[in-house]
């Protein structure tokens, strides 16, 4: 009877889901691409490229250890957006936030990386913000 009186309901239920479980797998594929930037970058360093003057200038351990915190709260994350609450929804676009920010002053250390993870976290950002609170199962 709920469907007749709000014909809509049940295609901006799934809507919601579907973008909830987008943004939930970009989430992990975000998280495991940090990781792996964070270990590359605490390893093995001379595959990042050196910028002598720049101005958030760290060592490439101490970013390497940023992402790589980051990607592991990512991937968590990732994993507890799956259950499409609310607080999953918020710290989603909190650490995307994040995510996104730390690559943004990491580019030119490695730039298409960088510009590759900031698109991802864009998509993630906006998967989990257009989703309206009514529409969440």
């Amino acid at each position: 009877m709920s469907s007749t009186l709000n014909p809509h309901s049940e295609r901006s239920q799934a809507a919601a889901s579907g973008l909830t479980l987008f943004a939930a797998v970009m989430m992990l594929v975000v998280g495991f691409v940090d990781l792996v930037r964070g270990i590359m970058a605490i390893v093995h360093d001379d595959v990042f490229v050196h910028t002598p003057n720049y101005v958030f200038k760290f060592s490439l351990g101490g970013w390497g250890w940023i992402h790589l915190f980051l990607g592991i709260a990512a991937l968590m994350v990732g994993v507890g957006l799956f259950r499409v609450s609310l607080w999953a929804r918020v710290l989603g676009v909190v650490v995307a936030s994040l995510l996104l920010i730390v690559n943004f002053l990491s580019i030119p250390y490695y730039p298409l990386w960088s510009l590759v993870v900031i698109a991802l976290c864009a998509f993630v950002i906006w998967g989990l913000c257009v989703v309206r609170p009514e529409d969440s199962p």
